[in-house]
């Protein structure tokens, strides 16, 4: 099927399920990889950093320019490295008028497994009579639905009046968790109402199955309202990339039937489609239900392998899918890494123009030198299983709903 890019196979199940609940073996440091349009040069610029990772504790900051890897030019084929292997050493750049010097003292990495708060910054920017929320959301992880109350407990003492969620590097993740932060933020009328957040539409054959044995749970998803918080705003900001996708697209089009939401920044991926995780140990059972594919030689190969395949598509309440171009923004902003303003700062581009839509009043530019290098950016990520999460991920219990007699 030509139009499924998604779907995959994959021989590390174990790492790629840790992987969407934010366990990762990283350098806690996300990247834009460049190229140099005058010498072809291939570049890093760091987007954001995890706390307390390797990256973080090296002192490394957003807008730090990568420009060697081992001592070596990075190139097309060992780019990736930056995010992939277990130790290296890097070398920063330092831009000047002349160009991009390289620091001669490296910096040494050595990854670490760590659990991630997709949480990272939760803060309240006073202007103009405005009390605006800002929330930077990293990936959609129900485990972490908890950091969420306690981001929007803290808008809610604070008496916002205005939310900005940015999402610009946030690559989806799960139904569970997208669900979740909507109704948080939802109308009331909609969240309280159970109202639709959107429809699941299966091959033929499986949604017949769900239509004749009225099993809505798998067709139409509502609000939830039973979150723990409630901030029932009738508008909201979103800071947007092609970075931005699945479920960060479903949080869009999912609310914009109900209150106004207005995006900032780039276009976003494109990503309208979800998935479920299937792995021998699902169905490969002895009769007292335990796996036995380890002791059989005939399963020993694959027993760490997981089929990750598009089950269906999405469709917001009023109708809307198939966004395979993505959302183009309301506020077109193109983001400069080499300005390297911290996430939250007024100044940064996506935010200023977020505050400024808010409040009608213009925020000065701070004046600095600038230097002016072609480039272009052709790839990002974070995790070796950064293009496996834009799914947006099903819940195990719809696995439960197939394995049923």
């Amino acid at each position: 099927y030509q139009e499924d890019k998604w779907s995959f196979i994959t021989d590390d199940v174990e790492s790629l399920k840790n992987s969407f609940e934010g366990v990762e073996t990283t350098f806690g440091y996300s990247l834009a990889f460049g190229r140099f349009s005058n010498t072809g040069n291939i570049f890093a610029l760091v987007e954001y950093i995890y706390p307390n990772t390797p990256a973080a504790q090296a002192g490394i900051k957003r807008g730090d320019i990568i420009v060697l890897m081992n001592g070596k030019d990075i190139t097309d084929s060992n780019y990736t490295d930056l995010l992939y292997a277990g130790s290296l050493n890097i070398s920063l750049g330092v831009l000047g008028e002349d160009g991009i010097s390289v620091n001669p003292k490296p910096v040494s990495l050595t990854a670490k497994k760590l659990t991630l708060d997709p949480v990272l910054i939760t803060d309240v920017i006073e202007h103009e009579g405005h009390k605006i929320g800002y929330l930077f959301y990293a990936q959609y992880i129900g485990n972490f639905n908890e950091s969420l109350d306690e981001a929007f407990q803290y808008f809610q003492e604070q008496q916002i009046t205005d939310l900005v969620v940015d999402l610009r590097y946030n690559p989806g993740g799960g139904m569970e968790a997208a669900q979740h932060f909507c109704s948080s933020v939802a109308p009331l009328s909609a969240v309280n109402g159970k109202a639709i957040l959107v429809t699941y539409q299966w091959n033929d054959k499986l949604q017949s199955y769900w239509e004749s044995r009225r099993i809505t749970s798998q067709i139409k998803i509502p609000f939830l309202d039973t979150t723990p918080v409630k901030l029932g705003l009738n508008k909201l900001y979103v800071l947007t990339g092609q970075g931005t996708a699945s479920a960060s697209e479903l949080t869009i089009t999912g609310l914009k039937p109900y209150m106004t939401v207005t995006t900032v920044g780039e276009s976003t991926y494109g990503k309208y489609t979800a998935s479920l995780t299937f792995e021998p140990a699902d169905y490969l059972k002895d009769d007292n239900g335990n796996g036995y594919y380890n002791s059989a030689a005939e399963y020993r190969d694959f027993a760490n392998w997981g089929l990750q395949p598009i089950v269906l598509r999405y469709a917001n309440s009023q109708g809307v899918t198939d966004f395979k171009e993505g959302f183009a923004p309301d506020i077109p902003v193109e983001e400069d890494l080499f300005d390297g303003i911290p996430l939250g700062d007024k100044q940064d581009p996506l935010l200023k123009a977020a505050i400024e839509d808010i409040t009608g009043t213009e925020i000065m530019a701070l004046k600095k030198a600038r230097i002016d290098i072609p480039y272009s950016i052709f790839d990002r990520g974070f995790s070796r299983f950064d293009k496996n999460k834009r799914e947006l991920l099903l819940e195990n219990q719809i696995l439960e709903q197939f394995n049923r007699p």
